[in-house]
Formats: structure tokens, sequence, C-alpha cells
């Protein structure tokens, strides 16, 4: 118990007196974090309005389709059923309004009230002869409103009402019923053959009106109602005949949100990556600047384990609090995120947080922080004592071939090139951090340049479009921003580690500006190889991989074009001069002889 009251003391003292760059830390992990969150909880955010829609509509658990209703009678006694309606006839059309033409699924319904699947009214009244019901997403897509005349096959009909369903997806993302058939997500400019649907919608008439279009090319639909719907999968497998359970409605209504769900969890990874640079760096940092402490705690007996965990034990403080605020701040952001279709009841909900997720996110806060901190923590903890208190500057590494090359550069670029050669593995964090935030930014593009010009090919209107590239911002935003602290991070820490050499350089004739430009140079140099990588081949492999796992296609993609891609690797390489270039005027700028006698002493 005194071992462990010892490690908390120390490592809350020390987070006190370094607040910022406790601060920094937590903001790193809880970028990350948060990210995470939102992946992980995004789609169960949006399945409320499904859910809402669902309980309001008394929604079918499984929807069965046919050729005949004679092939559909078994079902309604079969074991597990214990409600139904229908079956009820559905035939393609063409609907004509004053927007233009769109094809459609016409399902012919009862006046009455049917037991499951009674379409909800958002506006006006049900069916009846000569008036249409039309999907809400539909209606809302093509300005229908209530009292506007149509033509149904050229057979002029009235808009009776407008309503919600949860036996399909809303529109776009409606799929076909049964025997329909119909190309879903196609975009305008795609030619299809005759016979084939083309986004199609859904509006409801009578059984008669509809029979009275299309007397001999009808197909059925059989909405049922389970005891147990989360069975309903495994009842559609048994069947010999096409049967949708609700789950698969459900998977096609939140389709944005599971998009937007793999976007957020990329861009999670992406960011811990730059949690762990982010870390690595200021960590090493924090153990040059302990290393006196490492040897006061060795001098008064502290073991090397005992150095080690007090190293350890703030930096896993600081990701158990990011974790907790990563936990709030995405599921409170989540429902802000996903955006509502007009085809279902309500808005998304703030989702609770279950024991999976809240083990996922604080082991991934905990894995950034031991990952980045344990090689310099127990590198530490073995130094020898007498070394540790004397803490000296550590001697430059000798490389024959850098200084002969370097000898012929100018002053700035040698000094630049020696700069990185004392931290080479600093140098490699430097490259990939760059390249990791590049090659976000890459998929980003390629991805928003897709929304622009091709929304109906990935089946999302136009406000659903908008959601999706706000999720892309949210992603883009915190990757610059964790990004750019990188850079500043890595900026700092060289300028520390080379004080000395700095001012050696200034006392043998360098002038503060060179050596400001030197120490700026340090990082530009990686930024540019990092920018070159994070497009090839970084961004076209992180592409593939999205297409990989949302089974999209990469033919409809837009990739930027040579000029976009050589003006993104300026860009990167100006913006890094940018944050560079305060903290290397500050450390070009330092007073010789107060450097080289606090070094001396």
């Amino acid at each position: 118990m005194g071992r462990i009251l010892l490690v908390t003391r120390l490592a809350l003292r020390d987070l006190r007196r370094r607040r910022t760059e406790a601060t920094l830390l937590l903001l790193a992990i809880m970028a990350a974090t948060t990210t995470l969150t939102l992946g992980l909880v995004l789609r169960d955010a949006a399945s409320d309005p499904y859910q809402r829609t669902k309980v309001a509509t008394n929604g079918p658990d499984v929807v069965a389709g046919a050729a005949s209703p004679n092939d559909l009678e078994s079902l309604t006694g079969a074991p597990g059923v214990v409600d139904h309606s229908g079956p009820f006839p559905i035939a393609p059309a063409t609907l004509e309004t004053k927007a233009g033409r769109s094809d459609v699924q016409a399902l012919g319904r009862d006046t009455a009230t049917a037991p499951v699947d009674q379409p909800a009214l958002r506006e006006g009244g049900w069916v009846r002869d000569g008036g249409v019901v039309v999907e809400a997403a539909f209606a809302d897509a093509l300005g229908i409103t209530v009292g506007d005349p149509i033509t149904v096959d050229g057979r002029p009909f009235a808009v009776a009402g407008v309503a919600v369903t949860a036996a399909l997806a809303p529109y776009p993302g409606t799929r076909c019923i049964v025997l329909v058939p119909c190309a879903h997500g196609a975009p305008p400019e795609e030619p299809l053959p005759a016979d084939l649907l083309r986004n199609p919608g859904l509006i409801w008439l009578t059984q008669a009106d509809l029979r009275g279009l299309h007397p001999d090319s009808l197909s059925y639909a059989l909405n049922l109602k389970l005891a147990d719907p989360a069975a309903a999968p495994s009842f559609a497998a048994d069947q010999h005949i096409r049967v949708e359970p609700w789950q698969e409605v459900l998977a096609e209504a939140t389709e944005l949100a599971g998009d937007a769900r793999i976007l957020l969890l990329i861009g999670a990874w992406l960011l811990g990556l730059l949690a762990v640079a982010s870390l690595s760096v200021l960590v090493g940092g924090r153990m040059a600047d302990q290393t006196r402490r490492v040897g006061l705690l060795k001098a008064v007996g502290g073991t090397p384990g005992l150095v080690a965990t007090v190293l350890l034990a703030e930096y896993v403080v600081v990701a158990l609090v990011a974790a907790a605020a990563g936990l709030a701040a995405g599921a409170l952001t989540a429902p802000l995120l996903t955006r509502s279709s007009p085809g279902l009841l309500g808005t998304a909900g703030t989702p609770s947080l279950t024991w999976p997720t809240i083990g996922l996110v604080t082991a991934v806060a905990l894995g950034v922080a031991v990952v980045a901190t344990v090689v310099p923590a127990l590198r530490a903890a073995r130094t020898s004592t007498i070394t540790a208190l004397a803490d000296a500057a550590r001697p430059p590494r000798r490389t024959g071939w850098l200084i002969a090359v370097s000898a012929r550069l100018p002053v700035t670029l040698l000094l630049a090139l020696r700069v990185a050669a004392r931290r080479p593995r600093r140098v490699v964090l430097a490259v990939l951090s760059v390249a990791i935030t590049v090659s976000g930014i890459f998929v980003i593009l390629v991805l928003d340049a897709f929304l622009t010009s091709r929304p109906f090919a990935a089946g999302y209107d136009q406000a659903q479009t908008d959601s999706l590239r706000q999720v892309l911002l949210v992603v883009m935003v915190i990757l610059l921003s964790l990004a750019a602290v990188n850079a500043v991070f890595i900026t700092w820490a060289t300028v520390l580690d080379n004080r000395h050499s700095s001012a050696l350089a200034r006392a043998l004739g360098a002038t503060p500006r060179q050596v400001t430009l030197a120490l700026a140079a340090a990082q530009v140099l990686p930024a540019l190889a990092g920018a070159v990588l994070g497009i090839f081949p970084g961004g076209y492999a992180l592409f593939q991989a999205i297409i990989a796992i949302t089974g999209g296609d990469s033919d409809r993609a837009t990739f930027p074009s040579l000029w976009q891609l050589l003006a993104l690797v300026a860009a990167t390489v100006l913006v890094v001069a940018g944050l560079t270039a305060l903290p290397a005027r500050l450390g070009g700028r330092r007073p010789v002889t107060a450097t080289l006698q606090a070094e001396h002493a």
C-alpha cells in the first residue's frame, strides 16, 4: 500500500509541475478516444429513428415476397409467426410530377388499418380511390405535398398523404421489393435496360387502383410479425422464397451512419498513431529532463522497477482521464453527426455506452500511453545512479560519411543535416507523422470529390451527403490539429536537444539566422519526405483499404490531379515551415554564453 501511495504521489506531483505538457498529452489522447467512441456508437445513435418508426407503424419483423399469393399462404401459419398482413400486390410504375419523371414501386393496400405495417401519416390521409400516399423521404426529394396532382403510368391521381414505414429503408436507400427489378444507387447518367427501375421510390394506392394499372404483372408481399424478432434472420434463412428480415432494413436505413462509422474508425486509428508519435517525442524530452530525478530516486533506494513505474504512472493517469473524456465527448457528439431521414420518425438519440465500448476505448488510450512511454521509461530506469546524478549532455554521434557530405553544404544545410542526424528516430517519427496526416487528407479529398460529383451513386440524398461531408470535415480538422501539435512538439524537442551544439555553432561564427533556419530545415526535409510518402503509397493504400472494407467500387473514384497533389505537398511543407518557425527562432537566438555556462554547470 505504501508503494502504491508513493507512486501515486510522485506521479500527481509531476503532473502538477508540468501542467501545460500534461494538458497537451491529454488532448492528444482524447482526440483519438473521442473519434474512436464516435465510430463505435454512431450507428447505435442513428438506429433510434428506425426503432421509433417500427414501433409507431407496428413494423414487420420479416417481409416475404413471391410471384403468387399462394406461395405465401404457408408462411402465415409457420412456427414463430404471431400476426401478419397481406399478401399485397406490387407493381413497377412510372410517377410523373411537375418536377419530372421517377420510377416507383406501387404497393396496393386496403383502406382499412392493417395489423402489421400500417404506415404512419406525416401529412394528409390514407389511400382512397384516386388518392395515392407517397413515402415521406421520396416526397421530400421530389417536393411533393398533399393535394398535388400526379400521374402513375399515365393515369391521373392526387396525393392523399405522405407517410413513413419500417418495412423498407427510406428513399434513396429503398431496396426493391421481392420480384420488382431495380438498380439501387444507379447514377443518373448511367444507361439502364428499359425493364429496370432506376432508384425507385415507394407509393401506396388502393388494390383496385393498382390492379386497374397492372392486372397481369403483379408480385405479392406479405408482412409477418414474429414472437421473437431477434430470430428474424434465421427464420428468413429457412424459407425457400425471398424473405427480408427487419435487421437488413435497419442496416439499409442506417447505411449513412455505417459509412460514417467506418471513416471515423479509420480516422481514430490514424489519430492513435499520431498520438503515439506526439507522446514519444514529448515523453523522450521529459525523460531527458528527469534524468537527475531518476538518479535521486535510485540514490535513496528506489529499484529500477520502481523508477520505471513512477515514470509510467503519470502517463497512465493522463490516459485514463483522456479515455473518460473521450467516451463522454463521443457519446454526446454522435447525435450531431447523424442526419435523420424524412422517411423516419424522430432524430438520433444519445447512445448508451456499453462495457465492450468502454473497455476498448480505455484499452486504446492505455495502449497509446504505454507504447509511447515504456521504452524511454525502461531506458531511464536502467541508467546508472552516478550517470543520472551527473546529468551530463549526451555526446553527439560521429558518422564519417555524414560529416564528409555535410562539409560541402552551405552552413544552414550543414547544420540542419547534423541536427537531424543526432536523433534519427525522431526524424522517422516526423516523417511518419506527416505521412499519416497527408494520407488521411488524400483520402478525404477523394471521398469529398466523389460525394460532390456523384452523391446518388452512394445512395444518399443531398442532406445525407452534407452530413457525411461534415464527418469528413471533423476527421480532417482533428487530424490537422494533432499533426500541427506534433510538428511543434518535435521542433521544440529538437531545439532543447541542440542547445549546446547550436551555441557552439554560433560561437564558431554561425549567425542566429543560420541556426534558426537550420533548426527549421531539420523539420522541413522530413516533412517533404512524409508528404510524398503520404500520397503514394500511403494515400492510395489507405483508400484501397477503405474500398475493401466498405465493398465500394474504386473505378468511380475521382483522384486528385497531378497539380493538386503537388499543391498538397507544397502546402504541407509550407505549413510545417510556418509551425516550426517560432520554436526554431526561439532556439536560434538563445544567449550563447548563458547556454554554454548552463551546460558546463
